[in-house]
C-alpha cells in the first residue's frame, strides 16, 4: 500500500495539492488498516487525511536544498527502468 506514496520534495513544477492529498490518503489508510473506511469511520478518515496533508504541504514549504529540482519525466523514466529489471519480461 505505502509504496505508492512518491517523494514530493524538490520537484519542479512544486508537487500539487492533489499529490499532497494522494499521499496522505496513502498514509491514513496504511496506520489505520482500512483500504476504506466504514461509514461509521468516514469522518475521522477523512479528517485524519486532511491533517496529514495539511503538516505534509508545511513539511514541503519549510525544506530546503541546494540540489537543482527534479524532473518528473525523467524520474519516471528511471523507475520504468528499474522496474524492466526487477521485473523482465518472460
Amino acid at each position: 500500500m505505502c509504496r505508492s506514496i512518491r517523494p514530493l520534495f524538490n520537484y519542479e513544477p512544486p508537487s500539487s495539492d492533489a499529490e499532497i492529498r494522494a499521499a496522505a490518503r496513502q498514509y491514513v489508510r496504511k496506520v489505520s488498516g482500512f483500504t476504506e473506511p466504514s461509514a461509521a469511520n468516514q469522518a475521522a478518515f477523512d479528517q485524519a487525511v486532511g491533517e496529514v496533508a495539511e503538516t505534509t504541504a508545511r513539511l514541503l514549504g519549510s525544506l530546503t536544498t541546494k540540489a537543482p529540482p527534479r524532473d518528473r519525466a525523467a524520474e519516471a523514466r528511471r523507475a520504468r527502468v528499474r522496474a524492466a529489471l526487477r521485473f523482465p519480461s518472460r
